[in-house]
């Protein structure tokens, strides 16, 4: 990974101010990450994040400038964000050092869930928000676990770009650049900050890339809350034309809404570009959205059969 001679010189705190670590342990495994929790009473909701293949939860907390991190972010709007390390990353990689395949990563963070809301309040409940891998196991927690209230989701589809045997024959240079696009897309510093963020991917994990698209083809009907996915304008995993997007929805027969956006002036990365904030807070107002949608629907009263409207 290169970087240039700012990134090189420019010192990197390891998190944002109001942001700190936390470990939390279920199933055998401890996970690792970082939470932020409202200064001024209990949270709204829950924001738990999950990162993708290759990253550690700090991809949710961007150091290369002020306004990146998603967790002060949502802090500050009255949300607790809670950032995980997924099994096989952070703390549980000495644990599990292969990973875990999907369906057990979905257990462990069903549990970790349970264990957190057991010591913090989570207010209205979980709302999920994903980055690539991350938003596999977002969609295949939703259809193994009740109660999720909403999912975001960024850098995930359901048909990949290019054909398996091509992605074997990759060379690195041309993965990193499917990863984050044009350069001209991300702070200076952003390099620099993310060699603390980069971690192997384990080899479990690895070997389910390839079978994503059946899997979805599973998981899509289950899916029953609402849901927003958003392509980068240089996202280069994912098929997105319009036909493509048209097919993906059209699988999610269940979900109250879905709604698909592209995010101008990223790469697939968009948490840690210049166009993270813009995609944060259109995250936030979706949660928003969602929350005022369930507490209309909680407060209207039931109507009995044959009576007026």
């Amino acid at each position: 990974m290169s970087m240039s001679r700012t990134d090189r010189k420019k010192p990197m705190h390891t998190h944002s101010n109001g942001v700190r670590p936390i470990l939390l342990g279920t199933a055998g495994l401890t996970l690792s990450g970082l939470l932020a929790e409202p200064p001024n009473g209990p949270p709204r909701a829950t924001v738990v994040a999950v990162h993708g293949g290759g990253m550690r939860a700090g991809y949710f907390d961007g150091q290369a400038q002020a306004d990146l991190s998603l967790l002060t972010l949502g802090a500050r709007l009255g949300f607790t964000v809670l950032a995980l390390d997924r099994p096989g990353y952070g703390r549980s990689a000495a644990q599990v050092p292969d990973g875990l395949p999907l369906d057990e990563q979905s257990a462990v963070l069903a549990g970790t869930l349970e264990a957190f809301a057991e010591r913090h309040s989570v207010g209205e409940g979980f709302l999920l928000l994903a980055h690539s891998f991350g938003g596999k196991l977002a969609l295949a927690a939703i259809a193994h676990t009740p109660g999720m209230l909403a999912l975001d989701a960024s850098g995930v589809g359901h048909r990949y770009s290019i054909e398996p045997e091509d992605r074997k024959r990759f060379r690195r240079h041309m993965e990193w650049e499917r990863n984050w696009g044009p350069l001209g897309l991300y702070p200076s510093g952003t390099f620099r900050a993310a060699e603390a963020l980069v971690a192997p991917i384990p080899v479990r994990e690895a070997a389910e890339v390839d079978l994503w698209p059946e899997r979805f083809e599973q998981l899509a009907p289950q899916i029953d809350i609402p849901l927003r996915l958003t392509f980068a304008e240089h996202e280069a995993w994912w098929l997105h034309d319009e036909p493509d997007v048209a097919d993906l929805t059209s699988r999610l027969t269940k979900a109250p809404v879905v709604r698909v956006e592209r995010q101008p002036d990223a790469g697939h990365n968009i948490s840690l570009g210049r166009a993270a904030r813009c995609y944060h807070l259109r995250a936030f107002a979706f949660f928003e959205e969602c929350l005022q949608s369930a507490a209309g629907a909680a407060a209207r009263p039931m109507r009995t059969p044959g009576e007026a409207t």
